[in-house]
């Protein structure tokens, strides 16, 4: 049974409320001020929380507030019920965060619709979508149909990439957002000296393009390239826009989606501040080997360019190249064939990437 938690301070109002719910069969808590509310949401832990505005101890603005700095209770749906009808009211709870409101006196069929419909939406986002095409789609067509935003859920097709095809350059408009579903894609900058910068190496799972679709100037802010054979969605720019500046859950939900490793890039930055080229070599290997990105199915080792892997650990080539000698010598790692990177001592490596 489905725990709704009812703040109100007209005695009234919350008895009449709560009777139409537990009618409803939902399992309902009761609270006659903000105070005693937000200790109640603590304790209970409800499924959604219909709140009134004005109430003594503590408002339902504040409520909010205070509940959205704790992490158990931030992401639960939260509905306002107010007598008041201006615009700025109803506008200043939603700018807090609130999912709904109603405005007293309300219907019945209003209330009970507004707490099914934030509890399925709740429901959705709760659910964990795989990080393939299926699961992308999966996801754009659920919200498509609670949103009503129609062209989410149109069939989106999967394109074919080749090596060495370029999918956007830096400084061209900015019109999509990419899923790569299989193979690698190199993003890099170009320095005004010519040199390449390598911005991310991106495997499958990952999207590609979302902090160019962010920016106040409308183009990508590098060039993607691709480094092995490719199958990539495309979605809308638009579509992007709907989802991350739509309802508060659903937005949620899509930052974690497209975020890819961000955590991950952040440690890398601090990486090539403070390690020293050792260090960071070690940890790069480590990353794509963990993440199988690049790796050579068919000769069983991470196949990247030596320059791609220089600006990756942040140093020169000559410099890579000798470090990558020293740690073949130190039988840390093998060179194939076809230069292919393979670790031979993990636990050598990992040791190495920590301490140096």
């Amino acid at each position: 049974m489905r725990k709704i938690l009812l703040i109100e301070d007209n005695q009234d109002v919350r008895e009449n409320t709560a009777e139409i719910l537990e009618l409803a069969n939902y399992n309902v808590y009761t609270a006659e001020n903000g105070k005693k509310g937000v200790a109640m949401a603590k304790l209970t832990k409800p499924d959604i929380i219909i709140c009134d505005i004005m109430m003594p101890e503590l408002n339902g603005y504040d409520v909010l507030l205070q509940l959205n700095k704790d992490k158990t209770t931030a992401s639960t749906p939260f509905i306002f019920l107010t007598a008041k009808t201006e615009k700025i009211d109803v506008r200043k709870g939603m700018n807090l965060g609130a999912d709904d409101y109603l405005t007293k006196p309300f219907e019945e069929y209003e209330l009970l619709n507004a707490v099914a419909a934030r509890l399925k939406k709740h429901t959705i986002l709760k659910k964990e979508f795989s990080n393939d095409i299926k699961g992308i789609n999966q996801f754009f067509n659920e919200v498509s149909i609670h949103e009503g935003i129609g062209s989410l859920s149109k069939d989106r097709s999967v394109l074919e990439f080749h090596k060495k095809d370029v999918i956007f350059m830096e400084g061209d408009a900015a019109h999509t957002l990419y899923f790569l579903q299989k193979g690698a894609v190199k993003t890099y900058k170009t320095t005004e000296s010519g040199k390449c910068l390598v911005t991310g190496i991106f495997g499958p799972g990952q999207f590609i393009g979302q902090l160019s679709l962010l920016t106040n100037k409308g183009t990508y802010i590098d060039t993607a390239t691709v480094l092995e054979e490719a199958e990539i969605l495309e979605i809308p720019k638009t579509d992007f826009t709907s989802l991350l500046f739509g309802d508060k859950l659903i937005s949620s939900k899509f930052i974690r989606m497209i975020s890819n490793d961000l955590i991950d890039l952040q440690e890398q930055l601090v990486n090539m501040a403070f390690a020293t080229v050792k260090q960071r070599l070690a940890k790069v290997l480590l990353n794509l080997s963990k993440n199988e990105i690049l790796n050579n199915s068919k000769n069983k080792g991470i196949n990247i360019s030596r320059e791609d892997l220089a600006s990756l650990t942040g140093t020169a080539t000559e410099t890579t190249i000798r470090m990558l000698t020293d740690f073949k010598e130190e039988r840390l790692i093998t060179i194939g064939a076809h230069r292919e990177i393979s670790i031979e001592d993990k636990k050598k490596l990992e040791d190495i990437a920590l301490f140096g």
